[in-house]
């Protein structure tokens, strides 16, 4: 198995919205530490990965929103360690701001490199503020939207679509600027809260039923039944990705440890759950149910499935699947 990035995550900043399906189970409280301690790490990281092994990549970014208190900052040491946030800016659970603040705040991460921000709704502008758990966030994300646009970003737009919202789909795609921005429909994954929409998946019928308009947004290759994950000809699984959670509880350790060390950890960590935990294509094999015709993306059955084998089989290991903690991805 190979390794091809390592991703070093500090959840140190806090998110204003308190949204139904939280894949990192927001609360209130950040989990991470201080930002400054986590860049001062991460720089000699990177700098260690680089000489010692070139091949993977290196990514360093934080959470729990991108509402970092210093962020052109944030985005000069993200640009500085080749990470993905150096030029994208995912703008959800930001602050309030009028529109001048708008205005000034884009056309300054412009000029730092910011190349383009991304969006999620989760419907019009009543459900969109309920399942967002703030008033008003709708039209702060709209105002987003096409300020950004008249600075010369990219947007990019994503809509969570279940059977709560699949009535508003067509009402919230005529808002949008569809011309000018790249749109995606997609099923909710059910890490964190996002747990709690399981019952709300869209099934095959419900996408019968989008309109053609809506269906243009949809990766229905990418979000299928279980029976029909089951047909598909997976690819071999050959790399993993690597994810360092910097909490108080682990950073003295890691301050004292090699960068080798660290790194080995982390691998044995994946090798240790993947060697109890079988692939997808077997776990399709045991769980498929040829009666469940909701949609799920590969990442979202696979996630399932290795809980309810875990549970079945009554396994004690590092739970992989919480985004909030070290752990791995394979593909």
């Amino acid at each position: 198995m190979k390794t091809s990035s390592i991703n070093i995550m500090n959840l140190c900043v806090r998110c204003y919205n308190h949204c139904k399906y939280c894949l990192l189970s927001w609360d209130g409280e950040c989990l991470g530490i201080d930002y400054a301690r986590s860049a001062k790490y991460a720089r000699k990281f990177y700098h260690w990965l680089r000489n010692k092994h070139p091949e993977m990549n290196f990514v360093y970014y934080f959470g729990y929103s991108m509402e970092h208190p210093d962020l052109p900052d944030a985005i000069k040491f993200m640009q500085e360690t080749n990470s993905p946030g150096g030029e994208f800016l995912q703008f959800d659970g930001m602050k309030m701001r009028s529109r001048a603040e708008l205005h000034e705040l884009f056309g300054s991460i412009k000029e730092l490199g910011i190349k383009v921000i991304n969006f999620t709704f989760y419907g019009t502008k009543d459900y969109h503020d309920r399942f967002a758990g703030r008033k008003g966030d709708f039209e702060l994300m709209m105002n987003s939207l096409k300020i950004a646009l008249a600075k010369g970003l990219d947007v990019q737009v994503g809509i969570p679509i279940t059977k709560e919202n699949i009535a508003q789909i067509d009402a919230l795609i005529a808002m949008l600027p569809e011309k000018q921005i790249r749109i995606s429909l997609f099923t909710p994954h059910s890490g964190g809260r996002g747990i709690a929409l399981l019952d709300s998946k869209i099934t095959v019928d419900d996408y019968e039923s989008l309109s053609t308009a809506a269906k243009q947004y949809f990766n229905r290759n990418g979000n299928m039944t279980p029976s029909e994950w089951l047909k598909t000809d997976l690819p071999t699984v050959k790399n993993r990705v690597l994810t360092l959670s910097l909490l108080p509880s682990n950073m003295e350790l890691l301050e004292r440890r090699t960068f080798e060390d660290t790194l080995t950890e982390l691998e044995r960590m994946d090798q240790d759950y993947y060697s109890i935990v079988p692939d997808f294509q077997s776990l399709l094999a045991m769980y498929a149910d040829s009666n469940d015709r909701r949609l799920y993306s590969r990442k979202d059955l696979y996630m399932l499935y290795r809980r309810q084998y875990i549970v079945d089989n009554i396994l004690t290991v590092s739970d992989m699947t919480d985004e909030r903690f070290s752990g791995s991805f394979r593909y």
